[in-house]
């Protein structure tokens, strides 16, 4: 039976990793060569030194876009996590649990969080409060627990229906291994394509919110900030927006990709346009160009 590769193999994660360095090494490594601040200079200018230009208020747009990816990568990925650990519970005691009451308890208050708009519900909540930098975190995390929640338990709804989970039931295993040791590991693959998916629109609703004003101020050092600041003068000095707006979108479509292509790996089923190759047999000559021997009769001669 002959084996084939989905999805690209090497080249595609190749690909993957070649669009998401760029952002991310801007993120992480961009502050340690900002430098110091230089003298401002007229806005929305290019040249004096600022190979990039001037931003709205005559910053060096380069030395912007160093400092603006750490905020928007870390943001991004607390909230991840953080909407993960609260889900990944939920989902599995739902999934397990033959108490029907306890899953309405856990699953219908949710189900109300769902039917808000994601930015809805942070906008709403920024009328109110103030959040920075991490409240911006906590925020995106909570809108993103209904859904995560529900689809850990539809992952692992199918496992711990399954015959495994009832024989370790009755082996008196914990609930601890039933969940994370079986269902959880049989849905990871499940979970791990959709936390790829979520961190690109975690890192959309992230920046979308602190372009709107929440959890950065007016003049931070933030590429969705960058964009929502300088879109006034995009014609006269259009640096100040195309490259943090690149960035984001090359760090959202790269993540998909390198979670994608992450995920795959051999298909073992056969290609339906090809019959598995016959074997070396009784009815089959052998492959490797030798003759085949006398078949054995069933009875030996003496």
């Amino acid at each position: 039976m002959r084996r084939r590769t989905t999805g690209g193999g090497p080249a595609r994660f190749a690909f993957a990793m070649l669009i998401i360095a760029v952002p991310l090494l801007l993120a992480l490594l961009g502050p340690l060569f900002a430098g110091e601040p230089g003298p401002r200079a007229a806005s929305f200018t290019i040249g004096g030194g600022h190979w990039a230009g001037t931003d709205f208020v005559g910053r060096d747009v380069w030395r912007q876009v160093l400092l603006g990816g750490r905020p928007v990568v870390l943001a991004a990925l607390s909230a991840t996590a953080l909407a993960y650990a609260v889900a990944l519970p939920l989902g599995l005691i739902s999934a397990l649990t033959r108490r029907g009451w306890l899953e309405e308890l856990l699953m219908r208050p949710l189900d109300v969080l769902l039917a808000v708009p994601s930015l809805l519900v942070i906008l709403l909540v920024s009328a109110v409060l103030t959040p920075g930098a991490g409240g911006l975190a906590l925020l995106v995390a909570l809108v993103n627990v209904p859904d995560a929640a529900r689809t850990v338990r539809a992952a692992a709804a199918e496992a711990a229906a399954s015959p495994a989970v009832e024989a370790l039931r009755m082996q008196g295993e914990t609930w601890w291994r039933m969940a994370v040791g079986y269902a959880g590991r049989s849905a990871l693959r499940t979970l791990a394509a959709d936390a790829g998916v979520r961190l690109t629109g975690v890192l959309y609703l992230v920046a979308t919110a602190a372009f709107l004003g929440v959890g950065a101020e007016p003049d931070a050092a933030d590429w969705a900030v960058m964009v929502d600041r300088n879109r006034t003068g995009m014609f006269i000095q259009p640096w100040a927006v195309a490259l943090p707006a690149l960035l984001i979108m090359a760090l959202t479509m790269g993540c998909n990709l390198l979670f994608d292509a992450a995920l795959t790996r051999r298909d073992p089923r056969p290609r339906p346009d090809r019959p598995p190759r016959p074997g070396p047999g009784p009815d089959h000559p052998p492959t490797d160009g030798t003759a085949p021997g006398p078949r054995r009769s069933e009875k030996s001669s003496p």
